[in-house]
């Protein structure tokens, strides 16, 4: 049975693909497509520096004359994810998410990304649910 007060880190993708703040947006897309992900976090030193999703490089990849190859995904990644720690529970985030309109959110422990849990993850849990 799932309740409310479960650990978000019951419902978490455990070791989530990430990305270096250097790297190009075009090496995010490859990545993200290779693995079927449309969130990653970005990392600066294995530290969590920000998140970057498919929509924003799509909206980085919808300006002209900007090369993919040469943006970084720090110039288009948000930089203040939300994060929480595996310990939180399963309402808090879904709740916060539902609110502030957030695709995902990174669990973090020392700051460093341990899981992500996104809207695809809640919709999954929902059908579990159901």
């Amino acid at each position: 049975m799932i309740r409310g007060d479960d650990p978000i880190s019951n419902f978490m993708t455990p070791s989530p693909h990430s990305i270096g703040i250097d790297q190009s947006i075009a090496s995010a897309s490859r990545r993200m497509q290779a693995f079927g992900i449309r969130h990653l976090p970005v990392l600066e030193g294995g530290v969590l520096r920000g998140v970057l999703s498919e929509r924003d490089i799509a909206l980085v990849e919808a300006m002209e004359p900007l090369d993919p190859e040469r943006v970084t995904v720090e110039e288009a990644m948000t930089p203040e994810p939300y994060a929480v720690q595996p310990t939180t529970p399963l309402r808090d985030v879904v709740r916060t998410m539902a609110e502030r309109k957030y695709g995902s959110a990174v669990i973090v422990e020392y700051d460093r990304p341990v899981g992500v849990f996104t809207t695809i993850d809640a919709l999954r849990l929902l059908e579990r649910m159901l």
